[in-house]
């Protein structure tokens, strides 16, 4: 597959496993003159929150709906009736909550997951899902679930990591290549 779920122009091979081994061989020995790395699952979590991309299971459950995890854009409510669809009307107008990318300060943190993000020092207004630090922005990156109130790019909050408050603001849903000019290059 030429466009890959981390939202860079590559290549995702889909090979019988029998082969797998001796496929990594192959390409790793073609790409050494090109300095090739293995990149690996980090790599991989980065690209992708960078990009915008959520992840079933790791961002979003069965809990939350396809408004409140930025993925609107994917329902077609003009269409006729389907199971759940006045339900998604309703929340559409009011959602419960919002995930958010989070982008910290000092830049080089990166914290794990389930951790509670504070709005001033007591109110909790939500946890993070995903983290990892991208090398793109330099920085600490990662996707929580925030209450409404608090979700519009620009905020100040902190995410408690193991007793320490670190800065996060809240920012653009897309932090590389937005306008996905390098997935069409």
């Amino acid at each position: 597959m030429r466009l890959s779920y981390v939202g860079e122009l590559g290549w995702e091979l889909y090979a019988p496993s029998e082969y797998s081994h001796r496929l990594w061989q192959l390409l790793w020995q073609a790409g050494q003159k090109h300095g090739i790395i293995a990149g690996g699952r980090g790599a991989f979590d980065a690209m992708r929150i960078e990009k915008g991309y959520r992840s079933w299971g790791k961002d979003m459950w069965t809990d939350h709906d396809p408004f409140e995890a930025g993925l609107g854009f994917a329902v077609r409510l003009d269409k006729d009736d389907f199971i759940g669809k006045k339900a998604l009307l309703k929340r559409q107008k009011k959602p419960q909550q919002k995930l958010c990318t989070l982008l910290f300060e000092p830049a080089k943190v990166i914290v794990g997951n389930s951790e509670p993000v504070f709005k001033g020092s007591k109110k909790v207004v939500g946890f993070v899902t995903s983290a990892c630090y991208s090398s793109s922005l330099d920085r600490g990156i990662a996707y929580a679930w925030l209450s409404p109130n608090v979700a519009s790019q620009g905020t100040e909050l902190s995410v408690d990591y193991f007793g320490e408050r670190l800065k996060v603001t809240v920012g653009p849903d897309t932090v590389f290549d937005p306008e996905m000019k390098k997935m069409r290059a």
